[in-house]
């Protein structure tokens, strides 16, 4: 893929993702579905409606029809574009990105995130401008719809819980800010929440919920007194999470912790994660009667998994949860809501639910690398990784080299959304993981001076 990352399509607003590209999407989509209907929402980004304007008369000029839902987070995006019997759905948003930053992330009808191969369509029919433009009596109509209450109803429907939480929220002035209030409200909670205004600048910070942003979130809650808090990005589709003591959960232990809950609710299954979470989860989920299946780096290829095999759960230890029983984006508002009924189900606190998964220690690092050199740096690597690492057990090259050794693995990629060299290892111990980590950027860094 030349245009399409881990992700979507993403970069520099007005540099890298222009009107000009916004529109030959749009058309290619109209293009692809010979007219027909596309739905297209934004974050709270500044460049957002340049964008919308210019992927609605994309779409317009190859004969089809736009619904413009507004400033929603992604996973409602994607929800509707299902929802509404739309072709395809388009997401104006950088997600977790700094406010320079944008992207259009693209849904299929099912409201799941492109495949490579209808992403690969999709590039063809912009790189060669194979647009099938409309007369001038046919081209498209652009409706704005008030949709989101449709989604609030839904969850409203889909959630049941049965005791009053005291929950608190950091929205970073992202687009949850849009629908977080209505949702807890329609499922009888009444969630304080902090920075929940949307704000393309991001005025309380990059727009990601980490241990160091959340630790406001954590000072909030021990002096509220809440029992659990939640972090959401800056377009929703990812969601951290706080126990009663203010403190930031590990993400992979909480993922693993969670889909063996889903495994022992539907008396077995398969969960899907990504080559970079904790070997915590298959210690989890494979005690619960499940079984793990590792794809690339992206919610595309984890939801492309999850529908092929029927998945019972997916997600990655960002906080982007998969529940194909609602659908089939990661979605952070409802992911908040499923973990209490989780809790309630278990009758436990967040810390206990947790305390059962083993805590690996995991080192991630990157390395800048240039987009031209990715793909030669990545090819001597899968040569020449024996150099700095004996005794390898087994090698997974699905995204980027995985190395399993005795005392844990490293996985060396390339990003699919930025110019760097992604390192994640993980040791059985402090000592391993340190050696894991050193020998891999030494690696990496002598195979990119050569």
């Amino acid at each position: 893929m030349k245009l399409f990352g881990s992700s979507g399509i993403r970069g520099l607003a007005n540099v890298e993702i222009t009107p000009a590209l916004a529109q030959r999407l749009g058309a290619a989509l109209a293009t692809i579905h010979e007219g027909g209907t596309v739905v297209v929402g934004r974050d709270a980004r500044t460049t957002g409606e340049m964008l919308v304007a210019a992927l609605a008369s994309g779409i317009a000029s190859c004969g089809a029809e736009t619904k413009l839902v507004g400033l929603l987070p992604t996973p409602v995006i994607a929800w509707l574009t299902r929802e509404l019997g739309a072709d395809a759905g388009v997401a104006v948003s950088a997600s977790h990105n700094p406010p320079e930053y944008n992207g259009l992330k693209v849904f299929n009808s099912r409201g799941m995130s492109l495949i490579e191969k209808e992403q690969g369509k999709v590039e063809v029919k912009m790189e060669k401008e194979e647009f099938d433009l409309a007369p001038w009596d046919g081209v498209g109509s652009t409706e704005e719809l008030d949709a989101s209450w449709m989604y609030v109803d839904a969850l409203a429907e889909a959630i049941h819980l049965e005791r009053e939480w005291k929950v608190a929220c950091d929205l970073f002035c992202g687009a949850t800010s849009t629908v977080a209030s209505a949702v807890f409200d329609a499922v009888g909670l009444k969630a304080t929440m902090i920075n929940a205004y949307p704000d393309g600048h991001f005025p309380a910070g990059n727009p990601e919920p980490t241990a160091e942003s959340l630790e406001r979130l954590g000072k909030f809650m021990r002096a509220s007194g809440a029992e659990v808090g939640f972090g959401f990005d800056g377009d929703g589709d990812r969601m951290m999470a706080l126990d009663e003591k203010g403190s930031v959960l590990s993400p992979d232990r909480l993922l693993a912790a969670y889909a063996a809950y889903e495994v022992e609710r539907n008396g077995g299954g398969v969960v899907v994660t990504n080559v970079g979470t904790s070997m915590c989860v298959e210690d989890m989920v494979e005690a619960a009667g499940g079984s793990v299946i590792r794809v690339r780096v992206g919610d595309a290829y984890v939801t492309e998994a999850m529908a092929d095999r029927g998945a019972v759960f997916g997600g990655e230890p960002v906080g982007a949860w998969i529940h194909p029983g609602v659908h089939m984006c990661p979605d952070g508002i409802l992911s908040a809501l499923k973990l209490l009924e989780a809790l309630e189900a278990r009758s436990q606190t967040l810390s206990e639910f947790v305390s059962d998964v083993t805590e690996y220690l995991i080192i991630s690092s990157k390395l800048e690398c240039p987009n031209a050199r990715k793909g030669p740096t990545m090819k001597a690597l899968s040569k020449e990784y024996g150099k700095a690492f004996k005794g390898v057990k087994s090698v997974n090259r699905v995204d980027g080299v995985r190395l399993e050794l005795e005392d844990g693995w490293t996985l060396i990629r390339a990003s699919g959304t930025e110019p760097l060299i992604r390192i994640t290892v993980e040791g059985r111990d402090g000592d391993s993981a340190k050696s894991l980590m050193e020998r891999s950027r030494v690696l990496v860094s002598r195979i990119m001076e050569a």
